[in-house]
């Protein structure tokens, strides 16, 4: 990452210090404490194993910089426990779980800002991580993507120079990363969505200059990338939902100079985006949760006012979005696992007082 890079996130860092409003200590709107992890992080991964486990891995303390460690939270004890750490330390990377239960960690950025382009694996039954093949190219800010084949697709991001628009597939029978055709516009903190019929949805992100509308999907028969209808907004890291219908919701983020309320629709049959009711909040770093009635939560974020307590639901027989209570904690760049009694765990991120190791579970 260029040093203009760091340093512009460390002024941001800096005036959220001042910026945030404090946090209530008492449950409100259905959400409350669980047990806080041993680590405070952001920039950190959550993955719900097959046990009902989360799997919380790498991210960034700004006290002791990339972490390897990882955690697991059982939601029975409402406790953390640690478990085996990465063997390299990484942020903004992406977390997938394979189909034979363990979880890949590809890229992100190490140590000195370093885009990686290593590989791990996180075996459950040993609790310990270890090497896979590595991509060819290094990238952190990127999208995986978990195909309807097992094979895991990792596309765009910024590999070190630029922002790049190749794109590789990684084969957990062989562990190994091989080539595929490359997106039409390199990008990074875009959406990435696996549609109904198996193709993959990218759209929006960054390229340097400019927060993209523009939108591509991935054919993981033919290997190809093809333009698709172009977003009625420019944001990068909106949020994006696939929802039981087979649409896709993308609702927030940023456009360069505004954080973003609204919200559109992409259907898969025509190719095209319609807007739908926006968000009372603009929100930007939130997570969007699909619950298993089809409702959509976003939760917490930030915006001009510092960090986001506010909860809000998405109902897509309406269109519209409620109340959905606040968080404990205001915090962005967190994570949120939907679990498996319908619950949502949200860990860690950015708050009033710094990084965050607390947690919280919503109904």
């Amino acid at each position: 990452m260029p040093k203009s890079r760091r340093a512009g996130w460390m002024l941001f860092v800096i005036c959220v210090a001042f910026a945030l409003p404090p946090s209530s200590a008492a449950a409100r709107g259905g959400w409350t404490p669980t047990g806080s992890m041993a680590t405070a992080r952001y920039y950190h991964t959550a993955t719900l194993l097959n046990d009902g486990h989360v799997l919380v891995a790498g991210g960034y303390d700004d006290s002791m910089g990339y972490l390897t460690s990882s955690e697991l939270y059982d939601h029975g004890s409402a406790s953390w426990s640690p478990t085996g750490s990465l063997d390299t330390a990484r942020r903004v990377f992406t977390a997938t779980l394979l189909p034979d239960g363990r979880v890949l960690a590809a890229g992100g950025f190490g140590v000195g800002s370093v885009s990686l382009a290593s590989a791990e694996l996180y075996e459950p039954v040993t609790g310990t991580w270890a090497d896979t093949g590595s991509m060819a190219v290094g990238r952190g800010s990127h999208s995986a993507t978990l195909l309807a084949d097992g094979r895991v697709l990792v596309a765009g991001g910024f590999d070190g120079t630029g922002y790049t628009s190749s794109a590789e597939i990684y084969d957990a029978a062989s562990g190994t990363w091989s080539p595929t055709g490359s997106m039409n516009h390199g990008r990074e903190h875009e959406t990435a969505t696996l549609l109904q019929d198996g193709r993959v949805l990218v759209a929006g992100g960054f390229d340097g200059g400019h927060r993209l509308a523009s939108a591509e999907l991935y054919d993981p028969a033919a290997g190809t990338w093809s333009w698709t209808g172009r977003m009625l907004q420019a944001r990068s890291r909106g949020t994006a939902t696939l929802l039981p219908d087979g649409r896709v919701l993308l609702a927030g983020g940023y456009d360069g100079k505004t954080y973003l309320r609204t919200a559109e629709l992409y259907d898969p049959a025509t190719g095209t985006w319609s807007s739908t009711g926006s968000l009372a909040a603009p929100r930007y770093l939130d997570t969007a949760t699909l619950l298993p009635d089809g409702r959509v939560v976003a939760a917490g974020g930030f915006n001009s006012h510092g960090a986001l307590a506010s909860v809000e639901i998405y109902r897509p027989a309406l269109g519209t979005w409620t109340s959905g209570g606040s968080l404990v904690t205001a915090r962005f760049v967190h994570t949120a696992t939907l679990l498996p009694d319908g619950q949502i765990l949200i860990a860690g991120g950015m708050g009033a007082s710094g990084v965050l190791a607390s947690a919280e579970l919503g109904t």
